[in-house]
Formats: structure tokens, sequence, C-alpha cells
């Protein structure tokens, strides 16, 4: 066997399995290293003479947050009437389909919303990151901005972190709105109510904590979606093969990512 062949069997599947975890906590230790130095310019930018600059990250807000509103709208609007459809349906069977609203209201603001919203940011926005990075890695536009003396993390890092973080939970909090509206407009004639009786039973049974738990974790989902989208974008390698090949393993970790924390966030946050 010549010394550069590949192990095969069991062997080869623990080589494979050493080298994938290796790469795993490599990225791990990236992302957070990531993290801190952000944290480190939003600090210290301005004692270095390199502020962190308000018209990127406005520009980045816009993208993020205002362009995202029409889908964010239409499917929010469709899981609330679907939770709707589905809640009276399997309550009709016990004789409590008059609790609709409340099963509606905790599934909406505790879950839906900002699950759903999180997992459309990271396919729009979370991929188009990776994609930006990935292309000016490949014609070597991060190691220019090196080169000039400005740091690639401040420059091209911060500002969608910081959109990121102030657009998630804004869209999950409009995403909150439009399910639980969508929802009352299927409730309210079923249950032979009106909209503004409906409106009122909402407000007496969605409580502040309910809002903050969303909101909460949109802004763990925005921390990691940037994290994800910034590491896959750096370790874009192969030309444009690999900016698309990057981009689409961007898509998959930041919604596989976001799906685990929130399991893990409910259970918690349950105990």
């Amino acid at each position: 066997m010549s010394a550069d062949a590949e192990p095969r069997g069991f062997i080869g599947f623990l080589d494979r399995l050493g080298r994938r975890t290796a790469t795993g906590i490599a990225e791990f230790g990236f992302g957070a290293s990531l993290l801190g130095e952000c944290l480190y310019w939003l600090g210290m930018g301005r004692k270095r003479r390199q502020p962190v600059r308000l018209a990127p990250v406005v520009a980045q807000a816009m993208e993020i947050g205002i362009g995202a509103l029409p889908i964010v709208t239409v499917l929010s609007a469709t899981i609330g009437i679907m939770l709707a459809i589905q809640g009276i349906y399997t309550l009709r069977l016990f004789g409590a389909e008059s609790r609709v609203s409340l099963g509606v209201a905790m599934s909406v603001v505790r879950e839906f919303g900002p699950l759903i919203t999180g997992i459309l940011v990271a396919g729009r926005s979370g991929s188009a990151l990776a994609a930006r990075l990935g292309t000016m890695r490949i014609n070597q536009e991060i190691d220019a901005l090196t080169v000039m003396g400005i740091s690639p993390v401040r420059f091209l890092v911060v500002p969608p972190l910081l959109a990121m973080l102030v657009m998630l939970p804004a869209l999950t909090l409009w995403s909150d709105l439009v399910g639980l509206f969508a929802a009352g407009l299927y409730i309210a004639p079923q249950l032979g109510s009106s909209i503004g009786a409906y409106v009122d039973e909402m407000t007496d049974l969605v409580r502040l904590n309910d809002v903050w738990h969303g909101l909460g974790k949109s802004a763990i989902f925005a921390v990691m979606i940037t994290v994800v989208g910034v590491v896959n974008g750096a370790s874009v390698t192969g030309g444009a093969e690999g900016v698309g090949r990057m981009t689409t393993r961007s898509v998959v970790h930041a919604i596989s990512a976001i799906v685990i924390t929130d399991m893990v966030f409910v259970f918690m946050v349950t105990r």
C-alpha cells in the first residue's frame, strides 16, 4: 500500500470521522473568535480610529429586514391559519374548541414566530452573506483590506451582525402579529365571535414573558445565522463552484443550528 493511499473499512471510517470532527471543532473555534472580535471592535473601534459606521449597518438592515417583509408576512399568515384550522379540528374531538385561541397564541408567539422567521432569514440573508464573503475571498478582496490596514471583521462582519440583531427580533414581532391576526380571521367566524372579541382574548392570553421568550430566541438565531454565514464564506475554495457549495452548506448549517438550539432553549426554559 502506498503512503498516499487512504485507509479503508472501519479504519477509514474512523479516519474520516476524526478529520470531520477536527474540522468542525476548528470552525466552531473560528466562529467564537469572530464573535469575540466583533465585540472588540464594537467597544474599541472608536479608540482605534476605526469605528463601526452607521451607513453599512443601515444598508444591511434594509436588506435583511425590509426586503424580507413580504415573504415573512405571507408565511406567517399561512402558519397562523393552519394552526387555527388544525387546532379547531383537533379540539373539537374533545368539545374544547373554545380553547383554540390559547394554543394558537402560545404556538405562534413562543415557537413558530421566531422559528419560521429565523429559517427564512437564514435561507435568504445568511446565504447571501456567505456568497458575498466567498466571492470576496476568491477575488482576494479580503486580503486587500488587510493590506490596507482595514480590519475585515470590522468592515465586513460587524455591520451584518448588528443589523441582524436588530431586524430579526423586529421581523419576529411582525410575524407574531400577522400570524395571530390571520388565525383570528378563521377562529372568530368558526366560534361565532368577532375580531374585536378575539383581540381582547389574545390581549389577556399573551403575556410579556411569552413575547420576550420568542424575541430572546430570535436574537440567538441572529448571531448564529451571521456567524455561520461568515465562517462558511471565509472557508470558500475552488472558485465559483466552491462559492455555491459553501452557500448551500451555510443554509443547511444555519437551519440545523436554529432548530436544534430552539429545542434546547425550550427544554431549558420549561423545566
